[in-house]
């Protein structure tokens, strides 16, 4: 009897909710003018994960204008102290950017390739899956300092991010792709933004729907 009973306490106890932290810049962070903290992706998300039954919660910890070397310096602080199961890294949009007047981009596109894969690393020291993803196009209007609109260049540093998923073998979100097939398609890009490059509410919810699968089948999987 007290054997049975003890089995339907074990059943009937909540489970401790698995976390996954969403990692980046403005474009995670999210909140801006039109949008608000539950029409971000990550909001977007989780809402998605638990009508698929999943125990999840979705902590957004995206910082403006943050790039790939400030994020190196928070992970320990900010990120792997949440013990998470999963890690969503995106950056490219600041360390691809040009100020006005440089010839240069912020970071140059190896020390970029060189950053992702320390943060893919010391995930999986730690014993945290990472997916990684590329930031989505900006739209026909967006300017650099340079007055020059940045996608091509965000292109390159896209390719990056594929490339250390592959190297690194892992999972990738490729926002940028999407966002460019849909435009070929004729999508207004900057429809889906509020300023041609931060996602407005559409935007995010663009982004969650391609995010869900790949975070779902990682979230199915026993911890390593």
């Amino acid at each position: 009897m007290k054997r049975a009973l003890l089995a339907l306490m074990i059943l009937a106890a909540p489970l401790h909710a698995e976390v996954v932290v969403a990692l980046g810049d403005s474009i995670t962070r999210g909140v801006r003018d039109g949008v608000g903290p539950d029409q971000t992706f990550a909001a977007v998300l989780q809402t998605l994960l638990k009508a698929k039954k999943f125990d999840a919660e979705v902590v957004n910890v995206g910082v403006g204008g943050e790039r790939t070397d400030q994020a190196l310096k928070r992970l320990d602080g900010d990120v792997i102290a949440r013990k998470p199961k999963i890690v969503i890294v995106m950056y490219g949009h600041n360390d691809s950017h040009f100020d006005t007047g440089k010839s240069e981009p912020r970071l140059p596109i190896a020390d970029f390739e060189k950053n992702l894969s320390a943060i893919v690393g010391q995930l999986r020291k730690a014993g945290i899956e990472p997916i990684l993803m590329t930031p989505p196009r900006g739209g026909e209007g967006w300017k650099n300092g340079n007055g020059v609109n940045p996608n091509a260049k965000l292109g390159e540093y896209s390719q990056a991010i594929r490339k250390v998923a592959a190297d690194t073998k892992s999972p990738l979100v490729d926002h940028y792709a999407h966002w460019l097939k849909r435009e070929k398609e004729g999508v207004k890009l900057a429809e889906w933004t509020t300023d041609q490059y931060h996602a407005n509410a559409r935007g995010h919810i663009e982004m969650a729907e391609l995010m869900l699968p790949v975070v779902a089948e990682l979230l199915a999987k026993p911890p390593r």
